[in-house]
């Protein structure tokens, strides 16, 4: 049984799935990620959600050839409908927006499914604050954020686990701590659900692109609606600004290289 070669996207999420967990992973495409957790013993069963029909059926063949039928249950379904309640203690999510995934999680939670749920892993296309926000108000901590290129495009993987202020691992602790990131100058809530707690204080190379390509694209936006005399685009001209100072508040915050 060969192990099946993830792209460096895929890789990281694998990498932030507890050893020995029961997986689900949802949106799962052609299985990829289940196959590698369980034949690298990042899972000791898998549940595939895919809702598509040709890559749940490509799913299938890829579980069948690996000989692994026994450990990993290719269901078709949308979203966490696929899972049983207690059936899963990781859940991974990739390739949606932030605000699928939020709801996903949230119609998971109304029915049960994440009970029993103590890793969440998950990787939006757009939409990361979203996200984040909906991590906060449900009792789910950030434990890291981790942000990559490949391919010409960028991508961000967020790894939750519950609230426990027993063992000391709150959303308190964790956006208080990153706020004073800036040094003096403290980052706001919102800033931080922006931009990311864990990603804030890292501030990698290609964190520096990602904002930098951001303030050109809104620095467009805000050419277009200088053209504009609607109210409307008043307000949002306003915002925009606002949004473009806090980026380069940020980083300018980074430090320098030494020469």
């Amino acid at each position: 049984m060969n192990n099946v070669k993830l792209s460096q996207r895929l890789g990281l999420l694998l990498e932030q799935i507890p050893h020995g967990s029961k997986l689900a992973d949802i949106g799962s495409d052609h299985a990829l990620l289940p196959l590698a957790a369980v034949q690298t013993g990042r899972a000791v069963s898998a549940v595939a959600g895919e809702v598509n029909p040709g890559p749940h059926r490509a799913a299938e063949k890829a579980v069948q050839d690996a000989g692994l039928k026994d450990r990993i249950s290719v269901r078709r379904g949308d979203g966490l409908e696929v899972l049983r309640p207690e059936e899963a203690d990781c859940i991974t999510i990739a390739g949606m927006g932030g605000a699928l995934i939020a709801s996903i999680l949230n119609r998971g939670k109304v029915e049960g499914k994440l009970a029993a749920v103590r890793t969440l892993v998950l990787q939006p296309n757009v939409g990361e604050d979203i996200l984040r926000r909906w991590l906060l108000d449900n009792g789910w901590v950030l434990t890291a954020e981790a942000l990559l290129e490949e391919d010409g495009k960028r991508y961000e993987v967020l790894t939750a686990v519950p609230q426990d202020l027993e063992a000391g691992i709150t959303n308190e602790g964790l956006y208080a701590d990153a706020a004073r990131a800036g040094g003096e100058r403290l980052y706001s809530m919102e800033t931080l659900l922006y931009m990311g707690p864990w990603l804030i204080r890292q501030r990698g190379p290609v964190f520096v692109a990602k904002w930098l390509d951001e303030i050109s694209k809104l620095e467009r936006i805000l050419e277009s609606l200088s053209r504009s005399e609607l109210e409307s685009a008043e307000s949002k001209r306003t915002e925009i600004k606002a949004r473009i100072r806090e980026i380069t508040e940020v980083l300018a915050c980074l430090p320098k290289d030494k020469p």
